[in-house]
């Protein structure tokens, strides 16, 4: 599975956004969307989860399942 950090930043650059744009897009703080990045939160509230997901045109659901193949 992958973790939620590294399909966050994986889907960001594929984007070409900043963590700053990506913050701001999602209406995050930028201290959080890095915590999240760097693998340093136990978990991420379903809110911002949501957010980021917006922002990044996926469905929520895509940043937590498990990748096929």
């Amino acid at each position: 599975m992958t973790p939620v950090h590294l399909r966050v930043r994986e889907l960001r650059e594929a984007k070409g956004l900043s963590q700053v744009e990506l913050a701001r897009k999602a209406e995050v703080r930028q201290a959080t969307l890095s915590a999240i990045e760097k693998g340093q939160t136990r978990r991420v509230d379903f809110d911002v989860l949501e957010r980021l997901a917006r922002a990044l045109g996926v469905d929520p659901g895509f940043l937590v399942v498990k990748k096929r193949g």
